[in-house]
């Protein structure tokens, strides 16, 4: 049966497999990645895509840096912005005709618990000189195993502001790419306008947010590995298949779920059904078309009658 179906695309999708971000492998890596979305349009599936941008805000994080004395820095939404319009149009250059992507803004609340207390890694990793220098600029860094590295603020998102132009597209016909990124980070002042923040927004929380609004019937994370995975790098890995979500529930407050990996898709899957979506899925890119068929992949669906 016909679906409408977000997919949320990680970065794995958007690089080459050892991680490089050159413009070569980034389009390389979408071209591949298009493949297994061109496969779910021939079945008759309507779909709207999302993706991450980690690695391209690094880059230009990084352009920031080396060119500050002779070019303004640009804030951190502004990067935002900037990638969710290269790679979109990548993806439509590899989907061909009928693709549209929308630069979203996403609304976060600027007293938000993120801002008071930065967690979010961001960019590449730097010496301690290095890092002090940029926090005497306000910057806010954290020292990691491999080094420095900028923390930024991950606030919850609220509302996704481009959802009804996304909408009118997916109704004209069109697969839409938005919310890249988790979309570009704004509050909204005292006199009622919207500013940008410097922040980061979960992509796969976005990605909830954005499927509910816009409709969409199963939410599909795409990630590097087939299935979420209890005891995940220990000596008796579970893979999870069907799952209720109050039973997914349980293991993610059990802390089967690392903060910084599986956990945010977890939570993500959860938010979708529990909001009215008929399943989540979290698996593979390579995956998604058998998951669509409940072949493979972390299916998470509403809790039924006597089920919890």
């Amino acid at each position: 049966m016909a679906e409408r179906v977000l997919i949320a695309l990680g970065g794995n999708a958007m690089t080459a497999p050892d991680g490089s971000a050159a413009p070569g492998d980034q389009r390389a890596a979408v071209e591949e990645a298009m493949g297994h979305v061109r496969a779910l349009l021939g079945q008759g599936h309507q779909v709207i895509l999302t993706h991450g941008n980690g690695p391209q805000v690094g880059n230009l994080l990084l352009k920031n840096q080396l060119a500050a004395a002779v070019v303004p820095p640009v804030p951190l939404d502004w990067c935002g912005a900037q990638t969710q319009a290269t790679i979109g149009t990548l993806i439509m250059n590899a989907l061909g005709p009928g693709v549209a992507t929308v630069v979203t803004r996403t609304l976060v609340d600027p007293a938000d618990p993120g801002f008071a207390e930065p967690t979010k890694p961001i960019g590449r990793y730097f010496s301690g000189d290095e890092a002090r220098r940029f926090q005497a600029l306000g910057q806010s860094w954290r020292r990691f195993e491999r080094g420095w590295r900028r923390v930024v603020a991950s606030p919850h998102p609220l509302e996704i502001l481009e959802a009804d132009a996304v909408r009118v597209l997916m109704e004209a016909g069109y697969t839409v790419v938005a919310a890249g990124g988790g979309g570009v980070p704004v509050v909204r002042q005292a006199d009622g306008t919207l500013a940008g923040i410097e922040a980061v927004i979960d992509k796969d929380l976005a990605a909830a947010l954005l499927a509910r609004s816009v409709g969409a019937t199963v939410l599909l994370i795409a990630t590097d590995v087939p299935n979420a995975v209890i005891g995940y790098g220990g000596p008796d890995p579970r893979p999870i298949g069907r799952i209720s979500a109050g039973e997914l529930r349980v293991l993610h407050a059990a802390g089967y779920f690392a903060g910084g990996s599986m956990g945010p898709k977890v939570e993500a899957a959860l938010r979708f059904v529990d909001e009215g979506g008929s399943r989540a899925v979290i698996t593979s890119l390579a995956g998604i078309e058998r998951a669509m068929s409940l072949e493979t992949g972390t299916q998470v669906e509403p809790d039924r009658a006597g089920v919890t």
